[in-house]
């Protein structure tokens, strides 16, 4: 597991979106999986800059949601297909074709988590997963507990999460869904890079238990350190109860250029 320490969220967007751009320029195809709430923006503003600007070709890229709502029309201004639409697949100039997500309103969930874990396998899998992290832990919606080998499925979120994302539905958290559709934490692995980036002070001790804790499923997202290529991007406030800090601050300062993210 690879830790760099950034000065803030924009240098944090900045260094994931060259990565990104590293990325489709070898594989222009790419499935890049994309996570949703505000963590992720910059990085998503940082790439369509480049895009807009001709740095960066994104025209064949393809997209892929981490997780989605139940019971949410797929129109909903908060469903996740809408928020991925908004903020990545258009700014990016995209189409709708190359965006896939599991199915929120289907008449048999369980099912459509099969479905999409299998059209991840079948689209080649996802070459660079971007992810956020709870203040719990979790990774995804892969609250506490979730088992370290699970794959696409439905879950109940915590209260504590509904809190969390009571600010996206006018701080009621009564419009809050009780459950969602996400990738298990074994899907996630799957994924050839996963990236994970996290900013502010709030989110200090999930990282510090996520990167120097026991891989444990009491904190999901601790199952990363099993991946062989793993980055976690973090601001100087999620940094600051990190033991070692100061050890990789050192290491990625000398990191060889050609090594990339």
């Amino acid at each position: 597991m690879e830790v760099v320490i950034v000065p803030d969220a924009t240098a944090g967007g900045e260094l994931i979106a060259e990565a990104i751009a590293s990325l489709l320029s070898r594989k222009p195809d790419a499935l890049l999986g994309v996570a949703t709430g505000s963590t992720p923006l910059p990085v998503y503003r940082a790439l369509a800059a480049k895009v807009a600007s001709g740095a960066v070709d994104a025209s064949r890229a393809r997209v892929c949601q981490l997780d989605e709502y139940v019971g949410l029309p797929a129109d909903h201004p908060e469903s996740y297909r809408s928020v991925v639409l908004r903020e990545v697949v258009e700014p990016l100039g995209l189409s709708e074709a190359s965006f896939m997500g599991p199915d929120g309103s289907a008449e048999d969930i369980q099912a459509a988590c099969e479905a999409y874990d299998r059209a991840l396998a079948e689209a080649g899998g996802v070459d660079l997963q971007l992810l956020g992290i709870g203040t719990d832990g979790h990774i995804g919606f892969n609250e506490p507990c979730s088992s370290l080998a699970s794959r696409t499925r439905i879950k109940t979120l915590t209260q504590q999460t509904r809190v969390d994302n009571a600010r996206f539905f006018d701080d009621d958290i009564d419009q809050v869904p009780h459950h969602v559709i996400t990738q298990g934490i074994g899907t996630i692995l799957d994924a050839r890079h996963p990236i994970l980036l996290a900013t502010g002070e709030g989110k200090a001790e999930a990282v510090a238990q996520m990167v120097e804790g026991p891989v444990a499923a009491v904190v999901p997202a601790s199952a990363l350190q099993l991946h062989p290529h793993v980055t976690v991007v973090v601001d100087e406030a999620a940094a600051s109860k990190l033991k070692l800090a100061d050890y990789f601050r050192a290491t990625y300062a000398a990191k060889p250029v050609w090594q990339g993210l």
